[in-house]
């Protein structure tokens, strides 16, 4: 049972380091490539010499790469939210129109698009 554990924990430690590798653009193709060969050559030896070398960087990248996700989140949660009734975002632009910020065709637009959701 420990060794079966002990496997799968270097499975997953295995894959964090592959997706790493990909992850990197300071890093060329070949660097890249040459990381994967050796990990495929000597995968034990290589995947602990990456992370003895690249750890701070990896989570790095990781915490950069889950900041992003949870921002696009955010960004479609907000745009769900912001769409509201149909009334309301033609009065919106109908308030814009009568404003000057926005011309007739750009009004029939958002109501078209207003309409459509």
């Amino acid at each position: 049972m420990l060794i079966f554990f002990a496997f799968v924990i270097w499975l997953w430690i295995l894959f964090g380091v592959i997706a790493d590798i990909f992850r990197r653009h300071d890093k060329g193709g070949f660097a890249k490539v040459l990381w994967i060969v050796i990990l495929i050559v000597a995968p034990f030896l290589g995947v602990f010499v990456y992370l003895i070398l690249y750890h701070q960087g990896m989570a790095e990248r990781t915490a950069k790469q889950q900041a992003a996700a949870q921002e696009q989140i955010d960004d479609y949660v907000r745009s769900l939210g912001t769409q509201g009734d149909p009334t309301e975002q033609i009065a919106k632009a109908k308030a814009l129109l009568d404003a000057g910020t926005i011309d007739q065709a750009e009004f029939e637009q958002m109501k078209k698009k207003a309409l459509a959701s």
